[in-house]
């Protein structure tokens, strides 16, 4: 899709509702990361999970972002457009002895989590691989998942440092169509991410243990491995992260600047004397610029 380029960042919303303070921190730490860089920023608008949309909502986080002076280059992408790619991707997979066919309800996997450790691990579920070599009698696949290689992966944040996981025994084997017979976002993410020539990608830390699944993947596809920033989530008063489904609001668009300054303090930098929008634009580049592009142009904390 894309021409070689230095630098090509992205936000990628989900059109759930409007976007909301947590979800500009993202956005604007992605944008800000772009513009100091002289690269490109684009918009992929991430509408597979169709159940969860809410209609016009990608209208809206445009129209949002427009009115706080966030600018995307090129056209915007849509997941719900990419059926072929991800299925390519999967046939890819399926050839090279990659996916099996999973029968496991949720229930039958936190049963066999409890009965082998005597309690639920705190967080996700890891998969214990009951159907890896197999369905079980009388069963059929109601989900497709990777069979992830053993082995830790680690990666350098440029926000948090250096990370690993061990995939296999911390997540296990992880879905990539769901039940539903939707794409799993870890596989459309790692997929999109490519054909767009992402370079960078900056978005929140609650994505983060995403990110050694995801780069698990992008190494069984012989697909690039994007640079990683992991920004901090803004929280609400009860230390929960800020989302639709813990009460966050939209963005208040009737004092934009004052939005921003938000946004600005949450990532750690001091309010900053603009009077307007160009001018607040500037001076966060420049300052993002400072801390996180050196002179030499590669990125450091």
């Amino acid at each position: 899709m894309s021409t070689p380029a230095s630098y090509i960042g992205r936000f990628a919303p989900s059109p759930t509702g409007a976007l909301h303070a947590g979800s500009l921190v993202a956005a604007m730490a992605s944008l800000l990361d772009a513009r100091a860089r002289q690269g490109t920023w684009l918009l992929r608008i991430e509408d597979l999970d169709t159940p969860r949309v809410v209609p016009d909502s990608d209208r809206q986080i445009m129209a949002q972002l427009t009115a706080l002076g966030m600018h995307w280059d090129g056209d915007v992408v849509y997941q719900s457009t990419r059926d072929a790619a991800y299925q390519a991707a999967f046939d890819q997979l399926i050839a090279a002895g990659h996916i099996y066919g999973c029968a496991c309800t949720r229930k039958e996997i936190a049963d066999s989590l409890m009965s082998s450790r005597g309690a639920l691990p705190v967080g996700e579920l890891p998969y214990p691989g009951t159907c890896r070599h197999g369905l079980p009698a009388g069963r059929s696949a109601r989900a497709w998942r990777l069979r992830v290689p053993d082995g830790v992966h680690c990666f350098n944040d440029r926000w948090v440092g250096e990370q690993c996981q061990d995939v296999a025994r911390e997540v296990g084997d992880f879905v990539l169509r769901r039940a539903d017979g939707l794409w799993a976002y870890q596989l459309a993410v790692v997929v999109d991410d490519a054909w767009q020539g992402i370079t960078d990608i900056v978005r929140g830390a609650d994505l983060l243990g995403s990110t050694a699944r995801q780069r698990v993947l992008q190494e069984l596809l012989g697909l690039p491995l994007p640079q990683m920033m992991h920004v901090p989530v803004v929280t609400n008063e009860l230390g929960q992260k800020l989302s639709k489904q813990t009460g966050a609001t939209a963005l208040d668009l009737d004092n934009p600047l004052r939005t921003l300054q938000n946004a600005w303090s949450a990532l750690g930098f001091s309010p900053l004397p603009a009077q307007n929008l160009p001018d607040f634009w500037t001076s966060a580049t420049r300052q993002w610029a400072q801390r996180f592009v050196p002179a030499h142009g590669q990125s450091a904390l």
